[in-house]
């Protein structure tokens, strides 16, 4: 079990932000917040409120047990994933396992 704190959520929002490829800025102003607001939260100045918190995980399409895994790197690419082999069949979906498991080695 992880120990949450503000660094964790620091951290969790940038590396979310990162890796879809928007700027501290943009993020601010899509989510209805001044210019500054994520880079208050990513420089450990405050943290967003529970509303607020809320609205994140839904911009980045992700639940908030998701964000609080720090175990899943890109969480929005994992439920894609999980989507996406819904529709395979059991051949297939032992296929894509095995690959999985080739890609850990």
């Amino acid at each position: 079990m992880i120990e949450i704190d503000g660094d964790f959520v620091k951290q969790r929002i940038a590396r979310l932000r990162t890796q879809q490829g928007v700027s501290a800025r943009e993020l601010s102003l899509t989510l209805g917040q001044s210019t500054g607001y994520i880079n208050t939260i990513e420089n450990g100045k405050s943290l967003p409120s529970m509303a607020m918190f809320l609205v994140i995980c839904d911009y980045f399409k992700i639940t908030p047990k998701e964000f609080f895994d720090d175990e899943t790197e890109a969480p929005k690419l994992l439920l894609e994933l999980m989507n996406e082999s819904k529709r395979l069949d059991e051949k297939s979906l032992e296929s894509l396992l095995s690959i999985v498991k080739n890609l850990k080695k």
